[in-house]
C-alpha cells in the first residue's frame, strides 16, 4: 500500500488504542516495525494478523502482488522486530513458516477469510506466513496506569465483539481459526487476571487499605470468570461443537466480564489516576 496511506493508518492506530476506520475497520490489526535489509532504517507497516496462542501470524500477501512485501525481506535479513498491538509494544522474533506447517496455517487462514485465497490466486509466488513471538516485554502504550487498565479492558471488549461477529458468519460448523481465536482470548484473560491478582491489587491494597472490600469482590469475580473461561475452553475444544453452543458460552462470559470490567473501572481507575 502507498506510504501516505500507511502513515495515516499508523497515526490513527496510535491515537485510538489500535482502533482504525476505513479499509482496516473491524480487523485485527498490528503495527510491525522492521529493520531495512538494505538501508538499515526502521520501517513500520500496518498488518492484519491471526491469533495463534502465544504468537501472532502475518501473511505476506501484498494484495497478490508478484513480489513479496518489503517487510518480509526485512524479516528474512533480521528476524527481530517490534510489534504494537494497540495496548502493548514489545519485541518479537519472526519465524517464516515452511512446509506442512505453512500450508496448514494458510489453509486455516483461507477457511477463516477467503480473501487470502483470492490474493494467492493473483500471483505465482507462494504467500509467506510469518509467526511473531514475543521475546521482550514492553510498557503499555499509555501515559498512566489508569489509561493502561482502560486500554486493556477495551482490547478485551473489542476481541469479544469480533468473536461474536465471527460466530455469526461461521455457518453450520466452527472453523479452526475461530476456535483458536476463542482459546487465545481465554488465555489472555487468564493472564490478565493473574497479573491483577499478584501485582495490581496488592499495590492498590497497600496504598488504599479502605478499598479492601472492592478488591475482595473483584477477586471473587475473577474466580467466577475463570469458571466461565473453563467452560468456554471445553466447548471450543470439543470437535462436534456448533456455533449456537459456542455462542451461549461466549454470551455468558461477555455478560459477566462486562459487569466486572465496568465495576473495576468505576472503583479503581480514579485511584490509579491519583497515583
Amino acid at each position: 500500500m502507498p506510504e501516505d496511506f500507511n502513515q495515516k493508518v499508523i497515526e490513527e492506530f496510535r491515537a485510538n488504542r489500535g482502533r482504525v476506520g476505513g479499509y482496516f475497520e473491524g480487523a485485527r490489526l498490528l503495527l510491525l516495525t522492521t529493520t531495512g535489509a538494505r538501508s538499515g532504517k526502521r520501517h513500520t507497516v500496518p498488518l492484519g494478523y491471526l491469533p495463534d496462542g502465544d504468537r501472532v501470524l502475518v501473511i505476506g500477501s501484498a494484495g497478490g502482488a508478484p513480489r513479496h512485501p518489503a517487510w518480509f525481506h526485512n524479516l528474512v535479513a533480521d528476524p527481530r522486530a517490534t510489534v504494537e498491538d494497540g495496548v502493548f509494544t514489545y519485541e518479537a522474533q519472526a519465524e517464516v513458516l515452511a512446509g506442512e506447517e505453512r500450508d496448514r496455517v494458510f489453509a486455516r487462514a483461507v477457511e477463516f477469510d477467503p480473501g487470502w485465497g483470492e490474493y494467492q490466486a493473483r500471483t505465482t509466488r507462494v504467500l509467506p506466513v510469518v509467526a511473531l513471538k514475543q521475546v521482550g516485554g514492553g510498557p503499555p502504550a499509555f501515559g498512566s496506569w489508569a489509561e493502561a487498565v482502560k486500554g486493556v479492558h477495551e482490547a478485551f471488549r473489542r476481541e469479544l465483539s469480533l468473536i461474536r461477529e465471527e460466530i455469526t458468519r461461521s455457518g453450520p460448523g466452527l472453523g479452526a481459526q475461530l476456535r483458536i481465536n476463542c482459546l487465545t482470548l481465554c488465555q489472555g484473560l487468564r493472564n490478565h487476571h493473574t497479573g491483577e491478582d499478584v501485582a495490581l491489587f496488592p499495590f492498590i491494597a497497600d496504598r488504599y487499605p479502605e478499598v479492601k472490600p472492592v478488591l475482595d469482590r473483584l477477586a471473587l469475580e475473577h474466580e467466577r470468570i475463570a469458571a466461565l473461561l473453563a467452560d468456554l475452553h471445553r466447548v471450543t475444544s470439543e470437535g462436534d461443537t456448533g456455533p449456537e453452543a459456542l455462542r451461549v458460552e461466549v454470551e455468558r462470559l461477555a455478560g459477566e466480564l462486562e459487569r466486572h470490567l465496568a465495576y473495576e473501572e468505576e472503583q479503581l481507575v480514579p485511584l490509579l489516576e491519583v497515583g
